[in-house]
C-alpha cells in the first residue's frame, strides 16, 4: 500500500528535526551543516529543501517544538494534579514542584539543544523575544503550582511568586547543564537537582 504524500513528508519532516537536533547538539548552529543533517537523518538535499527553505527555519521550528514539549509536560503536571486534589490534600510542597520539573525533557542531547537555543537567542533580538516569550509561558506555569500550593495554607513565601518561580527553575537548569557537562547520567542530574532544590525551599518558604 503506498503511503500517502501527507504521511511520508511529515515523516520526512519528523527525521529531518530529530536529526538537527543531534547535530546541532553536537556541534552548535553555525558548525551544522545541511549535509551532516542530511547524512544523519538518511536524506538526499534535496529532500531538506523541499521540507525547509534554509537551516535557520528548520532551527526555529526545532526551537518551537523543543518549547512546546516542555509547555505540554508543565501543563500535563498541572492538570494532574488538580484532578487527583493533590494541590489541596496537604501532599508536601517541595515534592509538587520537584515532579513539575522533573517531568521535561533532561537528557544530555535535550540540555546541549536548549543551551544552543539561548545562545542563538542571545544573537538574534527576533529569535531572543520568542524565547522569552516561551520561558515566560514556563514560569506562569511554575507558578500556577506555586499558588496552588500556597492558596492550600501548605506554606507562605518570603519572595513573590514570580521570583520564586524563576528561581526554581534556574536553579533546576543550571544544575541540569553542570550535572550533563560533569558527565552525570539523567537520573543523577535529577538528584543534584533535587537536593539543591530542597534546600532552595527552605530559604523561600515559611510557614503560613
Amino acid at each position: 500500500m503506498t503511503i500517502p504524500v501527507t504521511k511520508r513528508r511529515e515523516n520526512t519532516r519528523a527525521r529531518l528535526l530529530e536529526a538537527a537536533a543531534q547535530v546541532f547538539a553536537e556541534v552548535g548552529l553555525e558548525g551544522a551543516s545541511v549535509e551532516a543533517i542530511c547524512e544523519r537523518a538518511g536524506f538526499t538535499r534535496g529532500a531538506f529543501y523541499s521540507n525547509f527553505a534554509s537551516k535557520d527555519e528548520l532551527f526555529l521550528q526545532l526551537a518551537s517544538a523543543f518549547a512546546e514539549r516542555r509547555l505540554v509536560q508543565v501543563r500535563a503536571s498541572i492538570a494532574a494534579f488538580t484532578e487527583s486534589g493533590e494541590l489541596h490534600s496537604g501532599a508536601d510542597a517541595f515534592e509538587l514542584v520537584r515532579r513539575v520539573l522533573e517531568s521535561g525533557e533532561e537528557d544530555r542531547l535535550s540540555i546541549m539543544m536548549m543551551s544552543e537555543i539561548r545562545i542563538r537567542a542571545l544573537r538574534d533580538e527576533e529569535f531572543g523575544a520568542a524565547y522569552l516569550s516561551q520561558e515566560r509561558d514556563l514560569v506562569d506555569g511554575i507558578q500556577e503550582i506555586i499558588r496552588g500550593i500556597v492558596d492550600a495554607g501548605l506554606f507562605s513565601l518570603r519572595v513573590d511568586l514570580e521570583t520564586a518561580a524563576r528561581i526554581l527553575m534556574s536553579v533546576w537548569g543550571d544544575a541540569m547543564v553542570l550535572g550533563a557537562i560533569g558527565g552525570q547520567s539523567e537520573a543523577q542530574m535529577q538528584d543534584t537537582g533535587s537536593a539543591l532544590l530542597g534546600q532552595l525551599v527552605e530559604l523561600i518558604v515559611c510557614e503560613p
